[in-house]
């Protein structure tokens, strides 16, 4: 396991279903990236794109 503090913002089990389902894949996507990739900037640089990337579906989602 990963200790990547960022990654506390890739937890999804908390989520009600529907978003849930928007969330998962980022986290799965984060993890694996943490666990294969060598903690270095660039790293971080991924790691963060795809934070913004999933914030921004989460609210694609609750877009009304």
């Amino acid at each position: 396991m990963n200790d990547d503090p960022i990654l506390q913002f890739f937890a999804w089990s908390h989520l009600p279903p529907h978003l849930k389902a928007v969330s998962k894949p980022f986290g799965d996507l984060a993890t694996s990236i943490a666990e294969t990739l060598p903690d270095n900037p660039e790293r971080n640089v991924a790691l963060r794109k795809l934070l913004e990337a999933k914030d921004a579906a989460v609210r694609a989602r609750l877009f009304r």
